[in-house]
């Protein structure tokens, strides 16, 4: 939420009952929808640094607050922090900055956890302020298939419940994602309709009781903490480790080292982050590793103006929940097993005289799989998500030529693997 909403009693929740009885929403098991979003600005709104490939150690996705660009809430704190534990990242930017609807931004979220599962070839963790740490909910409760794919979910003061210090500011007009983010909107009401977390995934909700944006937060059964639903929670107040921690909703997800120390004590840890593993002297650095002492304030007051500054549509009303929320939505499901093509394999011919040595196979760009022997006779890709896909194999021989073989693949096919036959000529 942003720094502007309006002060309001956290009792207002009480003068609003419910005028209806809550509908029925989808369970958490049936598929995800097609993403409306395109390919194209899906991944154009990612940025990621190098390692993610193949990656040796957990990747990161980094998700900014409503207001806010990635650049402006990660690049001069958390992301040279990652890269000087060698941690490969992606950020993601919403459109309108986050001002806009937030289930929109939750497909950027699936595509980005998909594309860094896909190259990193291993589980991620997501860490998030704000709405970035409450928007990775969204995906993981309406996309099933990528609870297999993150390993955490941290986040700094994320409004997964939503803030009681909306009600005045959307009184009459309002940016989406304030109304949706206000406490008991239709969308919190969605985002956590069965359960809250689910097994499997650890998550780490940190908040500060100086909060003035996510409200109330003055205890673990405030707006940011999580409860139920099968996975690893820890729900930690930085205060409960520096009393005297004065670090409001912005200056927790961009500088306070106690929020960064449990971010990556959760990282380096099966499960979320333990408090007592949190050494006292984090007490007494004054900022966050990874920020330059010397252009670090003028960045965080450019992030300060560029979030104050930024804007997106505005509406009456929140805005209607999508239609695959329901379990009456008539959406046409995937048929089951069938959120993966086949295995593709390909076997590797080469002239009368020669012998392929070499051999990479890249999906959508990616690299994938490389081989290298004295012989190669075959390359098989793992299986792919459905889709359109374009597969390009990369051949040498023994002679030194190079060959190259681009093959499109597309829809949804099960079952035994699909064999192409490939001749370096």
């Amino acid at each position: 939420m942003r720094r502007c909403l309006f002060s309001t009693a956290v009792a207002f929740a009480l003068l609003c009952p419910m005028a209806h009885a809550e509908p029925a929403y989808a369970p958490p098991s049936r598929p995800g929808p097609a993403l409306d979003v395109s390919r194209a600005q899906l991944a154009a709104a990612m940025e990621c640094s190098a390692g993610v490939d193949h990656a040796a150690r957990t990747p990161v996705l980094l998700l900014p607050g409503t207001g806010a660009s990635a650049k402006d809430n990660f690049s001069w704190n958390y992301e040279p922090a990652l890269d000087a534990r060698k941690t490969p990242w992606c950020a993601v930017t919403f459109p309108y900055f986050g001002n806009g609807d937030i289930q929109v931004n939750g497909e950027y979220v699936v595509y980005a956890i998909r594309t860094m599962y896909a190259r990193a070839r291993r589980r991620i963790a997501v860490v998030g302020h704000s709405q970035g740490g409450m928007v990775p909910r969204w995906a993981l409760r309406f996309w099933p298939d990528t609870r297999a794919m993150v390993d955490d979910v941290i986040g700094f003061a994320p409004s997964n419940h939503g803030t009681t210090q909306a009600a005045l500011a959307c009184q009459s007009s309002c940016i989406y994602a304030d109304w949706q983010q206000a406490y008991m909107s239709n969308f919190i009401r969605a985002l956590n309709s069965y359960q809250e977390t689910f097994p499997g995934i650890s998550y780490t909700d940190v908040y500060t009781h100086n909060d003035e944006v996510v409200r109330p937060n003055s205890d673990d059964t405030g707006s940011s903490s999580l409860h139920g639903g099968g996975g690893r929670i820890a729900n930690v107040a930085v205060q409960d480790i520096c009393p005297a921690d004065s670090s409001d909703h912005d200056l927790l997800g961009t500088v306070d080292s106690v929020a960064y120390a449990l971010a990556i004590d959760a990282l380096d840890h099966d499960g979320p982050a333990d408090r007592g593993r949190i050494s006292s002297s984090v007490c007494t650095q004054p900022y966050m590793p990874g920020i330059n002492p010397v252009t670090g304030p003028a960045s965080g007051l450019q992030a300060f103006y560029d979030d104050e500054s930024s804007t997106g549509p505005t509406a009456s009303s929140e805005p209607p929940l999508a239609c695959y929320v329901f379990a009456s939505c008539p959406i046409a499901a995937p048929s089951p097993g069938c959120t993966t093509t086949r295995r593709l394999r390909f076997h590797l011919h080469a002239g009368r005289h020669e012998r392929i040595v070499a051999a990479d196979g890249y999906v959508d760009g990616h690299r994938v799989v490389r081989r290298r022997a004295h012989r190669l006779k075959w390359i098989t890709l793992g299986r792919l998500r459905a889709g359109k896909h374009t597969i390009r194999i990369v051949m040498r021989t023994s002679r030194g030529a190079r060959w190259v073989s681009v093959r499109r693949v597309r829809g949804c096919r099960v079952g035994a693997a699909r064999t192409y036959r490939l001749r370096a000529k």
